[in-house]
Formats: structure tokens, sequence, C-alpha cells
């Protein structure tokens, strides 16, 4: 079993009900959904544009999935995530807009999002002593991207290259695109499928918990834990900075 850290926020919320909706999954329940239908794109072809952000279900990645560390359990993760979330103020965001993040659809922030970003580092160093080492084939995996030396450096210190300097916020709408024509068709449609929601101040409030069965199983929401504490962001990350 995996575990992970999103941000996500409560089955009640606009944006999860969209994303869920699009993607065709409700990580809530588990239950299949039925996508938008698109003029210009098939059901099945749409349905297979979106297979891996569908598994994981809707979210943006804080701390990448893990498997625990020997030594920890589960019931002790679930304490640390609602200690850390009672401690943890909410924070706005300028906005999220639909774009392009190389051959991936996303949504993305509009602009730096300097709490968020500091938010998920803390995420990535406040939940460490939880998370297994990863194996030589998990390493050999992530290699076969293309990494910068720092990229690697984090992947072998911390289990994910994109974090720290290296993070950009994104919650994943599609597989790698690789022909032009779906690539526009289906940001079009993303765009007009989230239009209520994108370009406009939004508050993070909540953090979320992932888990995944067994390898290649789909992702489920483990649980939603709202920030209600009082320290910001930058103040949590000061904390735990240069701990692990």
């Amino acid at each position: 079993m995996r575990y992970a850290l999103y941000f996500a926020a409560p089955a009640n919320d606009p944006l999860m009900q969209l994303g869920n909706l699009w993607l065709g999954r409700d990580p809530f329940t588990g239950k299949a959904l039925s996508q938008p239908s698109l003029d210009t794109l098939s059901r099945g072809r749409f349905q297979a544009l979106t297979t891996e952000p569908r598994r994981y279900g809707f979210h943006g990645t804080l701390k990448a999935p893990f498997a625990l560390r020997d030594g920890t359990t589960a019931d002790e993760l679930v304490t640390a995530c609602a200690a850390f979330a009672s401690e943890s103020t909410p924070f706005a965001l300028q906005g999220l807009s639909v774009n392009r993040l190389g051959k991936f659809l996303a949504l993305t922030p509009d602009a730096p999002e300097p709490d968020l970003s500091a938010f998920a580092a803390t995420c990535v160093r406040r939940f460490e002593p939880f998370r297994r080492p990863l194996s030589e084939s998990d390493l050999e995996r992530r290699r076969k991207s293309g990494l910068t030396p720092d990229q690697d450096r984090n992947l072998v210190e911390w289990g994910y290259p994109y974090i720290f300097e290296d993070f950009r916020f994104h919650m994943t709408l599609s597989n790698k695109l690789e022909d032009e024509g779906e690539a526009t068709t289906l940001e079009a449609a993303a765009s007009a499928h989230f239009q209520d929601l994108t370009g406009r101040p939004r508050q993070v409030e909540s953090l979320g918990l992932y888990c995944e069965a067994e390898r290649g199983a789909p992702f489920q929401v483990h649980t939603i834990f709202p920030l209600t504490g009082t320290q910001t962001p930058d103040q949590s990350l000061s904390k735990c900075r240069g701990s692990k």
C-alpha cells in the first residue's frame, strides 16, 4: 500500500466535483463517472487520453506517493496529518487556469504562489520520516525521464524529483498528449469545463491523504483534513527546515 499527500478538498467542493467528472472517477467513492461529451472527440478516445490521472484521482501533488517506512503505521501517519492540519492556517491562491505542462494538460496557478510552494515543501519534509526509500527499480524508472543533478538528488533523498525549487503545482487533466490536434481539442474543452472556477481567488483550506491499496490500483481518498490552525506556510516551513 502507498499513501500520498495531495491538495484536495471535500467531496462537495465544486472544483473537486468538476475535476472528478472530467477524469471520470470519484476517488471518494471509487465509482466511475460519465465524462463530459465532447463534439470533436469520441467518448472512448476521451477515456483513453485520461487513464493515468483518473487512476490517481483528481488532486495536486504535495508529497508524492510513498510506501510506509518499516516501523511506522498508517494510524501514525493519519495522526501526524491531523496534527499538521490542526496547526496550519488556510491560505489564498490567486487563481488556477487550464494550461499545457509540457505535453500534459493541467490546472496550474495563474501567478507564482509562494504560500503554496512553502506548504508543499513543508509536506515533503514533515512527512519524510514515514517514507520508505525507493527501490532501485523505482529510481531507474524515474531516471528515464531525464533528470537534472538536483532533481536526481531530490529523487534519492526525498523520493521525488520535482520538489523545492523544482516544484510546479499542477492538477493533471490528461495523459501525455502526442497529437497536437487532440491536445488543442482537449485544452479548449477543459477550459470550458472549468470556466466557472478558473481565474478566480481560491482558499486552500484542507489537506488530502490518498491511498493506493496495491501498485497499479486506483488511488482513493482516505481522509480530507481541514486546516484549522494559525501557522502560515512560511512559519511551518521554518520549523521543519533542515529536518528529514
